[in-house]
């Protein structure tokens, strides 16, 4: 059985300057996800989870008797069939709200970029209906919006997004030890953030999360200049939590944080691959639509 492959749409991908003049949210999210969506020709491939597509991988646990041997035959791979009424999935946003994802070197705030990344995903997988839900953190857990498919629970989750203001530390380790304990039922965790804080403290949590059967994605959000790091003259930066100011003569420093940054992504990247995590990189200069379906794309020919 072959995967049909997505095909990317044409002239289709949006710059973000021109979705945050959009002043509502709801709209925002179905103007990018309508418009890829219908670039894709509503493939029934694309989507969060294989459960989309009437198969799941398998996991340990599973019922050896679901195993679908004539999908197992083409792919070497292991897949358990779904029945009608086990298709839906629950899909949570886990928004990255501290201090640092309020940096922008431009007209866009990786904060404003992740809000649509959110609200993109959050519309998304309502509409496919699946049960969705929001948890915002910065040091401590500061909105949860169980996933559910109530009346109004995705204009729910979109206010808790839309009224966001960052301003504390980063801290993985709170909010990712009560997930471990609060989610009883696995699905799909969408963690978007800029990852300040310690590899650890970030890659014990999600593995404790993948090792419960959850199927996990983290959207890397970064501002173009923190990825370049283009500055020229001495100036005094400032760390966005802490408030500590800094005078820096970029010349000297560059490589050196460019040598630290690249590590940090590495080790982020090459952990979580090896715990069976999607990682996906995201510009705030580039199209937000670019990168969903760049992502989107390649996850639906895992499938």
């Amino acid at each position: 059985m072959s995967t049909p492959v997505a095909e990317q749409p044409k002239n289709r991908f949006i710059d973000p300057k021109v979705l945050m003049k959009i002043q509502n949210l709801e709209l925002v999210a179905r103007s990018v996800v309508e418009g890829f969506v219908q670039g894709l020709h509503r493939s029934p491939y694309l989507g969060f989870s294989v459960d989309f597509a009437a198969y799941r991988q398998y996991m340990p646990g599973d019922e050896i008797r679901r195993i679908d041997w004539n999908v197992f035959s083409r792919s070497d791979k292991l897949y358990v069939k779904l029945y009608e009424g086990e298709t839906n999935t629950r899909v949570l946003v886990l928004l990255d709200i501290s201090g640092s994802m309020n940096y922008g070197s431009g007209d866009i705030k990786k904060i404003d970029y992740a809000r649509i990344v959110a609200a993109c995903l959050s519309y998304f997988a309502y509409h496919q209906r699946d049960g969705v839900g929001l948890l915002t953190f910065d040091s401590q857990i500061r909105s949860h919006v169980p996933p559910g498919r109530r009346r109004g629970q995705l204009l729910t989750i979109l206010s808790e997004i839309d009224r966001i203001q960052p301003s504390e530390l980063t801290e993985f380790r709170k909010p990712l030890r009560f997930l471990a304990e609060f989610l009883t039922r696995r699905g799909v965790i969408v963690l978007i953030s800029d990852l300040y804080d310690e590899p650890e403290n970030i890659l014990a949590g999600l593995k404790v999360l993948r090792s419960k059967g959850n199927d996990i994605i983290v959207f890397h959000i970064m501002d173009n200049f923190e990825l370049t790091f283009p500055f020229e003259d001495m100036a005094q930066f400032e760390d966005m939590e802490t408030k500590r100011k800094l005078h820096v003569i970029p010349e000297y420093l560059r490589n050196q944080y460019l040598v630290i940054l690249k590590d940090h992504m590495e080790r982020l990247r090459k952990e979580l691959s090896g715990s069976r995590i999607d990682y996906c990189l995201m510009d705030t200069s580039k199209p937000l639509d670019t990168g969903l379906f760049t992502y989107l794309a390649a996850r639906s020919k895992s499938i």
